[in-house]
């Protein structure tokens, strides 16, 4: 009588333990999805970090006289190579492209700068690197999106929350970034 009873506990058992060791992998497989979607971040911005420094030169040579300007993205290159978690990193990065958003600003005042085709050079691969960012970021913040709403939502939070897998950062972009592009003729 007791017998048919204990095979449908051992079942129900069973199944709850293939339930759990699915729903703990999964959050595995999230998790370094989102490690991964940072290292791709990092591998973009290491590009854009040892682009900005042939930038600066090439500007000198035309603009020696804009010294504070060159000097504030030499020091926000600096920040953002030293920054530790994804806060930082969104904080540093932001004030990196505030900084050379006013570099191409000088540029502009300098007609044989702008027509230098080592400075059309690197404001081009700065450029491409700038899109390989934005991509990066976007897939990195997916990545997040999905994790932690893998580790909030039930049964799976439950488990989470058991073996220590805590919610991530989003890589934010600054409020100005997200503002359309303003063309005067």
């Amino acid at each position: 009588m007791w017998l048919p009873c204990l095979g449908a506990v051992g079942l129900v058992l069973l199944v709850v333990v293939f339930a759990a060791i699915g729903i703990y992998n999964r959050l595995v497989t999230l998790r370094n999805r989102v490690d991964n979607a940072w290292s791709q971040i990092d591998v973009q911005l290491r590009r854009r970090y040892d682009l900005i420094p042939n930038l600066v030169e090439t500007v000198k040579g035309y603009a020696a006289h804009e010294k504070e300007t060159l000097e504030k993205v030499v020091a926000a290159r600096n920040a953002a190579m030293g920054a530790q978690t994804v806060k930082e990193h969104s904080d540093a990065e932001n004030a990196l492209s505030s900084t050379l958003r006013e570099l191409f600003a000088v540029a502009e005042a300098y007609p044989d700068l702008k027509a230098n085709q080592n400075f059309l050079m690197l404001q081009e691969e700065l450029s491409g690197t700038e899109s390989k960012i934005a991509y990066a970021r976007q897939f990195y913040n997916d990545s997040v999106m999905s994790y932690n709403t893998a580790t909030q939502t039930f049964p799976s939070n439950l488990l989470a929350g058991m073996f220590g897998f805590t919610a991530r950062e989003y890589f934010e972009i600054e409020e100005a970034a997200k503002e359309p592009v303003k063309v005067a003729f």
